[in-house]
């Protein structure tokens, strides 16, 4: 792999294209496949098995012409490309159902992203406790996100609530 892929010129385009790549690659390895051609990799994706071939050549050497791409390196490469082979310490705020269902998903760790802090404005929410985490109120946003190095917000309000969280997150320094 180019160790510098960063200063390489790549397209939106290529970039954009990467997590489906890095999704579907996940996919095949849960269904205990080892090793991928492009020809499947666009099969399922919709794209030609060329672009795909190109588009990862943009970031070095992965795939063994007429074997494939060993899609456990593939993963870690294209995992690394995407900053996800860090571990990047997160937050939600609200706990509504898409909240909930975001505290309550087991691969975040594999994904490298840790959650940390959990907000809320409903006091019947506030002090709960969601696998291991305290939910705390979004009026102690900014010193819990400060405490806990929080990195990343996720912002999990009704629409009408959202842009005033993004504000605060940003006052932050998320």
């Amino acid at each position: 792999m180019k160790e510098n892929f960063e200063k390489t010129a790549i397209s939106k385009v290529v970039i954009d294209r990467l997590p489906l790549y890095f999704r579907t690659l996940r996919l095949r390895l849960d269904a205990g496949v080892e090793i991928i051609s492009s020809d499947e990799l666009g099969q399922r994706l919709g794209i030609t098995p060329e672009q795909i071939r190109k588009d990862l050549a943009s970031f070095g050497q992965f795939g063994k012409k007429g074997v494939g791409y060993r899609i456990v390196d593939l993963i870690s490469n294209i995992g690394k490309i995407l900053g996800l082979d860090k571990n990047w310490r997160i937050a939600i705020i609200g706990l509504g159902h898409l909240g909930w269902a975001l505290a309550h998903y087991q691969k975040f760790d594999s994904l490298g992203f840790k959650l940390e802090a959990i907000f809320d404005v409903n006091p019947d929410k506030i002090g709960q406790c969601i696998n291991g985490i305290q939910v705390s109120s979004l009026d102690c946003l900014k010193e819990v996100l400060a405490e806990q190095n929080i990195q990343i917000g996720i912002i999990t309000v009704p629409g009408n609530e959202a842009q005033d969280v993004a504000d605060q997150l940003i006052d932050a320094g998320i």
